[in-house]
């Protein structure tokens, strides 16, 4: 395994991580199921740990909420050997107040997370998307009171436009808050929008970034075809994110598959 720290701080990290959106037996968003209990958590989690890596993300709406409960219990006994990151923003809940970036959810969403992860701390808490309503200002302001209170150690922001994470890494600054120290956005080569205006942001502000979906929703891994557009089971059926222009996708897999046979390596070891 390769480590690096991310942004400007001291934080060391694998260059893979994990992401634990799949963990869950139920409804992860309408019309898609997830159907992996604590036993096949473990298993997952423990063969990761054994390849070397330590980054493990996940975050409080992933099937409300299990996906907390069996990455904590799954990691709880080295829970001192890796960093543990999750995400607030998207609805948790049927009230008016379960969801958004005010003060009040900020906070309480950070409370349920760590009882749900039997921790004490979050290692990295990320903003899971924007927020049109609340001031910026207030969800700062919430962020680092959680980061003085010693619940959270470090932040960062998910799916922002580069404006407005510039916007409030600039109220940051201003007030001495806790900055933002990643980015965690899509990226794939079927999805390079990131390098236009977040890759340079994040680099002059010292923050690094966190890829989801690297492999285009599993479309880079090959299985996906022009003659099987739709293999069984497969999660893109049902859950078409991230968006993708299917044919270029297609002759890029063709490519992909032909790099991957000259190494003896799978097409998504090469995307």
């Amino acid at each position: 395994m390769q480590y690096t720290t991310l942004g400007n701080t001291g934080l060391v990290v694998s260059r893979l991580a994990f992401g634990a959106m799949t963990f869950g037996v139920g409804e992860l968003v309408a019309g898609v199921a997830n159907n992996i209990d604590q036993t096949a958590a473990d298993q997952m989690v423990g063969r990761a740990l054994d390849a070397g890596i330590n980054l493990f993300d996940t975050a409080d709406a992933y099937t409300s909420g299990q996906s907390e409960i069996m990455l904590g219990k799954a990691l709880a006994q080295r829970r001192h050997e890796v960093v543990i990151a999750t995400k607030v923003g998207f609805r948790t809940g049927r009230a008016l107040t379960d969801t958004g970036l005010s003060s009040r959810h900020i906070v309480v969403a950070a409370e349920g997370s760590l009882k749900r992860l039997g921790t004490d701390y979050i290692d990295l808490y990320q903003l899971h998307i924007p927020d049109p309503l609340t001031p910026p200002e207030e969800t700062v302001r919430a962020l680092d009171d959680l980061v003085r209170r010693g619940l959270v150690r470090y932040i960062g922001f998910s799916n922002f436009p580069a404006w407005k994470a510039a916007r409030m890494l600039a109220i940051q600054e201003r007030h001495g808050y806790a900055r933002f120290v990643g980015a965690q956005m899509y990226y794939s080569l079927l999805g390079r929008d990131l390098e236009q205006e977040i890759v340079p942001f994040v680099a002059d502000a010292g923050m690094g970034v966190l890829v989801w979906s690297p492999l285009a929703g599993g479309f880079l891994s090959g299985k996906y075809t022009r003659s099987n557009p739709t293999p069984e089971g497969a999660r893109l059926n049902q859950f078409k994110l991230p968006p993708i222009d299917v044919e270029k996708g297609y002759d890029v897999v063709d490519l992909l598959k032909q790099i991957a046979a000259n190494y003896q390596a799978t097409p998504a070891q090469v995307a």
